[in-house]
């Protein structure tokens, strides 16, 4: 048999069985993990995916954390990690034996279970915990697929098994049965742990996490992985922000005007008169005579057309409005010819009676 080949770790672990080899079946992929042989018999198994015999007795209470961490120093270059717990006396053969079942049988389902994957086999390998156990191949085999099928009954969706675990919002029915597991699994699931995680963190078995969660996703309370579609590289474009505010600096788009022709203004030489409120229209105007009419001497003719837009970011610049002043320094005087002014023009277009009728609205508001 080749070192490396890409087959079903199940049927590869048969025939390491068959051969009655020694050494360790190492399955890559996702979640993967390895099986440990020897003589042709199971001893351990081990996944990312699955707390390992470490883990579970810490978890559960059952060893403190420097015992196990004692047991792993003195006992890993020999292979004699769970015989050093049993002769300390800190677990009983029978409690050995129990947790090392369930955990290689809780690993064999995440590394035998995928149809195909890249396996590669290292004769003599062996385990730091050492032999404790001796499970037939063909056994491990049967109960791999049982899980299987029994979490398939539940609900069909392996991507559960790794996907990270996240609670709805709102449950989908009024009443919804919860049992002690579930309920634990839903209040420590944050949206970023794995089932693997919270496996590790409640001290319990990856495969019973995984049922619950499997049932948990049949009630409608977890939401289903979605499979990522392959981003376009395209260019996307990015909403734009509610309430974002417009720059100062940039000037309003002007709208096209038609352009109307007005007749020219007539220049006259003298003192500015004082702008005042337009007076009526007269009834009967008196006819205006054809031809162009009279200019100044000396003055050449006022060009028709719109007055001329103002420069961008200039909001303050119209007909009615009064020329921007120079920046100066706080505290600095007004030019002279702005101080002196005494009788400053009046703005075109007020209207007393109007201003009287809004400061009785607002007063009336108060």
């Amino acid at each position: 048999m080749a070192s490396t080949t890409t087959a079903s770790p199940g049927n590869l672990l048969t025939q390491v069985a068959g051969e009655r080899q020694t050494g360790a079946l190492m399955v890559s992929g996702q979640p993967g993990g390895a099986v440990y042989v020897f003589e042709g018999r199971v001893i351990y198994a081990e996944s990312p995916s699955a707390p390992g015999v470490g883990e579970m007795l810490t978890s559960s209470g059952r060893l403190a954390g420097r015992t196990w961490q004692s047991a792993l120093d003195l006992g890993t270059s020999t292979a004699r990690v769970g015989r050093l717990l049993v002769e300390q006396g800190h677990l009983t053969q029978g409690e050995l034996e129990l947790c090392v079942l369930g955990s290689t049988y809780d690993a064999a389902y995440f590394v035998l279970a995928q149809p195909a994957a890249s396996v590669e086999f290292l004769p003599g390998a062996t385990h730091w915990l050492g032999p404790v156990v001796h499970i037939d191949a063909a056994a491990v085999g049967r109960e791999v697929r049982r899980r299987v099928e029994l979490l398939d009954d539940i609900f069909p969706n392996p991507r559960i098994d790794i996907a990270p675990v996240i609670p709805v919002t709102r449950a989908p029915r009024e009443r919804i049965t919860l049992t002690a597991p579930q309920w634990e699994l839903l209040v420590h699931a944050d949206g970023q742990r794995t089932p693997a995680d919270l496996a590790l963190l409640l001290g319990r078995a990856g495969y019973a996490t995984i049922q619950e969660l499997r049932r948990l996703a049949a009630l409608g309370m977890i939401e289903l992985p979605r499979v990522r579609v392959s981003e376009s590289p395209e260019l996307v474009r990015l909403p734009h922000p509610r309430g974002a505010a417009v720059p100062i600096d940039r000037a309003p788009p002007v709208p096209p005007q038609t352009p109307v022709s007005a007749p020219p203004v007539p220049v006259i030489n003298g003192p500015e008169p004082t702008p005042a409120r337009a007076a009526p229209p007269d009834p009967d105007p008196p006819p205006t005579p054809a031809g162009p009419p009279p200019t100044a001497a000396g003055a050449p003719p006022a060009s028709p057309g719109p007055p001329p837009a103002p420069p961008p970011g200039d909001h303050n610049a119209g007909l009615n409005r009064a020329p921007r002043l120079a920046r100066r320094k706080p505290g600095a005087k007004l030019p002279k010819e702005i101080a002196s002014a005494e009788n400053p023009p009046v703005h075109q277009g007020t209207d007393e009676v109007l201003l009287k009728r809004i400061r009785t609205a607002l007063r009336a508001l108060r």
